[in-house]
């Protein structure tokens, strides 16, 4: 092992003792589960008495289920035992864990595995003072769409609430599959265009609240799996688009005189070009579309370029 190996520490970025740190010691072993005798403690019904441990040595930290009963997550994936890297994010009951590398020497480094402990409970008896659920974090931290497929894999059922500066979304999950999304309780937003639009959403906070078994008029039926991977490569094709497309700011109008020929436009550019000219700005344009956020973009670009509208 190098004379100077790093040093790294598990970062709660959700659970009961988020924003904690636990130090990751060379040639050590560290037993995660609900028994108030181990390393690590987590008292909650999805933890096992002994759930996981995770060994350091020969400069490789491997993580290993203990035979849990809800099972042991590392970036999505349920694992029997599985070297871990900078950046991993381990799921055990509701807490989130992610393998950090730490830049110094400082305090942080040389703390005391009491010491770690100890500064968890403060941080866990603060957020005891806060309502909320135990299942809540950033995804600042933790992006959406791991997030997401962290819940999947585990099977988790409950509604995410996620807020950020674009709005108050919420995805509704039984038992892993998603079947309903919506955002600031918008009706005439699909469910699918809700989602696809809230995996671009960079910046906010998470909750996981109970279940709400409400009855929705159009449940999603696609897998999360498959959600997810459509949802993933209509961010890419929107964030290839980004420097063509007008900001949503920009207000639209019809090209006066209007050249090109009405009847060439398909029904659903003569949608978006209807949109456009009732609601004036781009960003409205996007909104106010029936169709996704990825199909009324490229519409909308393609009736800029061929002169039906002008962006100003």
């Amino acid at each position: 092992m190098a004379e100077n190996p790093p040093q790294y520490a598990l970062r709660f970025i959700s659970g009961k003792y988020t924003g904690g740190e636990f130090p990751l010691r060379w040639d050590r072993e560290i037993v995660i589960g609900r028994s108030s005798d181990l390393d690590m403690v987590l008292v909650e019904d999805m933890v096992s008495r002994k759930h996981a441990k995770i060994t350091t040595t020969g400069g490789q930290i491997v993580i290993q289920d203990l035979g849990s009963t809800n099972g042991t997550f590392v970036n999505g994936e349920k694992i029997r035992k599985v070297r871990l890297k900078p950046g991993d994010r381990i799921l055990i009951g509701t807490s989130i864990l992610k393998v950090v590398e730490l830049e110094s020497k400082g305090a942080a480094t040389s703390q005391s595995e009491a010491d770690a402990r100890a500064r968890m409970e403060q941080s866990a008896q603060r957020r005891a003072s806060v309502p909320g659920r135990p299942m809540s974090g950033s995804i600042d931290e933790i992006p959406l769409p791991d997030l997401i497929q962290l819940l999947s894999t585990s099977r988790k059922s409950g509604v995410l609430s996620v807020r950020s500066d674009q709005g108050h979304g919420r995805i509704y999950m039984r038992r892993g599959q998603i079947y309903y999304c919506s955002i600031d309780d918008a009706f005439d937003l699909t469910p699918h265009k809700a989602f696809y639009r809230m995996l671009t959403w960079t910046s906010g906070t998470f909750e996981l609240e109970p279940p709400d078994e409400r009855n929705v008029l159009e449940e999603i039926q696609e897998s999360t799996e498959a959600l997810l991977m459509e949802g993933m490569r209509q961010l890419d094709e929107l964030r290839r688009m980004e420097n063509e497309l007008p900001s949503r700011e920009k207000r639209l109008q019809l090209a006066i005189p209007l050249h090109p020929p009405l009847r060439e436009l398909s029904p659903a550019e003569l949608d978006i070009l209807q949109a456009a000219i009732n609601h004036g700005t781009v960003g409205d344009t996007l909104d106010r579309a029936s169709q996704t956020d990825l199909e009324a973009a490229q519409r909308l670009l393609s009736l800029i370029q061929r002169g039906y509208l002008v962006a100003v």
